[in-house]
């Protein structure tokens, strides 16, 4: 009874101060064409422009280059000086619990990130996104503008969703709904001190695993036979949640704590003909089997960069070079941050960026390639002519923790709020102390 008491005040609390710091107000659709003239553009795709030019109107790029070539009538245009600062696209966190879980696993109330039972295709997780966050806000002043939600489970938790980092619900932060479906592989063996999964993998043992591979057999097998029914006489939700993994609607994002368990996944996915596949929670196990990765042409989302190596016998710094290795052997590789501490996911590019990646490589492991990954290329995660105007403007360099200033940042075109829980904190008690010790004259 006591710890119900002392549970109960607490989350009291936490509501307390969740009331006192409101998330800033939704920016409205863009209305005047904008151009940002001056400062040195990285694209996003290895080019990066000097003394350069971006117009977008109505949410979308229509000219990027150097202002000495630009043709643009700027009359009519909201002209913004940027000269000396650096444009990036707009920064894609994917694989993440962001929206869904905002104080941590100790807090229930707090936590909607997964539902009960292993076979889950059908569950939304963006249904469950709360764009009230006040987590949003704060990483949106690092240059994070949109992330892939995903639901945590077991076998199948559910299908992943884009979202925009500044809407008013779930609905209007949609950028494309219910385009990835997870997986999470049964291991065979014990855990090997792996952190930071996404996935609540199942108890280990030949037997369980024999049990679980059978259940996602029949799943799948079900799912096969479904899809090719054209108008099916009653609707399955499981099942239709899968129909779009075989015409390539839909990408099956594989989590494998084993690297035999990583190449069995992938080689089960194929035999139903999956079309799409990506490796996430990916760490130095992939790395293992990284030629049946490039001979598969599976892509991977890397975790938790940020961290100590997985295995006793590691270098200490294999995390950070992970990112390069994987790319030099010409599989396509994104980043995620799977921990907490969500606004370190640039800074997880930039320490790439001192093993072995160009900075401009390292930029495009949270744009364009996690776009690619993710399916939303075509959209975004690069500053081209007909994309999103998803943009990101700092006065020093968005991967470097201390440079890192964010001034300015559009998401489709819509010029956001960048103030956040942290900003109002430390005006607050910025006021406070000088109240308290005013500067003599």
């Amino acid at each position: 009874m006591k710890t119900k008491i002392i549970f109960t005040l607490f989350v009291l609390a936490v509501l307390a101060v969740n009331l006192q710091a409101q998330s800033p107000i939704v920016a409205p659709a863009q209305k005047k064409p904008v151009i940002l003239s001056g400062g040195t553009i990285h694209t996003g795709t290895g080019e990066v422009i000097e003394n350069g030019l971006i117009a977008f109107s109505v949410g979308k790029i229509i000219w990027v280059g150097k202002v000495t070539d630009s043709k643009i009538d700027q009359a009519g245009y909201e002209v913004i000086n940027v000269s000396g600062k650096h444009l990036y696209p707009g920064l894609i966190f994917p694989n993440t619990t962001l929206g869904l879980n905002e104080i941590g696993s100790g807090v229930e109330v707090a936590n909607d990130t997964r539902e009960i039972g292993d076979m889950n295709p059908n569950v939304r997780a963006i249904v469950a996104y709360n764009t009230d966050s006040q987590v949003i806000p704060v990483i949106r002043s690092n240059g994070i503008l949109l992330a892939q939600i995903v639901p945590v489970g077991t076998l199948l938790p559910g299908t992943s969703s884009v979202v925009q980092l500044d809407a008013w619900n779930w609905k209007d932060a949609a950028y494309r709904q219910d385009n990835g479906l997870m997986l999470g592989w049964p291991r065979k063996s014990a855990p090997a001190g792996r952190r930071g999964t996404m996935f609540v993998f199942l108890p280990s043992g030949t037997n369980t695993y024999d049990k679980n591979v059978e259940l996602l057999e029949k799943i799948f097998t079900d799912a096969v036979a479904y899809a090719a029914i054209e108008k099916p006489a009653d609707i399955n939700l499981r099942l239709e949640a899968m129909k779009g993994l075989f015409d390539g609607t839909k990408t099956l994002f594989v989590s494998a704590p084993e690297a035999k368990g990583i190449m069995e996944s992938i080689l089960f996915a194929k035999r139903f003909g999956v079309k799409k596949i990506v490796l996430v929670d990916a760490d130095e196990t992939a790395w293992a089997v990284k030629d049946f990765l490039k001979e598969n042409n599976i892509p991977v989302l890397l975790d938790n960069p940020l961290s100590l190596p997985k295995y006793d016998y590691s270098d200490v710094k294999e995390p950070f070079r992970l990112p390069a290795m994987f790319l030099r052997e010409g599989i396509l590789v994104g980043l995620t941050y799977s921990s907490q501490a969500y606004g370190n996911l640039p800074f997880a590019a930039g320490t790439a960026a001192a093993y072995g990646l160009t900075k401009e490589e390292a930029l495009q492991t949270v744009t364009l390639n996690t776009a690619k990954i993710l399916g939303i290329d075509d959209a975004t995660g690069s500053l081209e002519a007909g994309k999103d105007a998803n943009i990101v403007v700092s006065t020093g360099d968005l991967l470097d923790m201390r440079t890192n200033n964010v001034e300015l940042a559009f998401i489709c075109g819509r010029n956001i709020n960048l103030d956040n829980k942290h900003k109002q904190l430390y005006r607050r008690f910025s006021a406070k102390y000088e109240e308290l010790h005013p500067q003599a004259p």
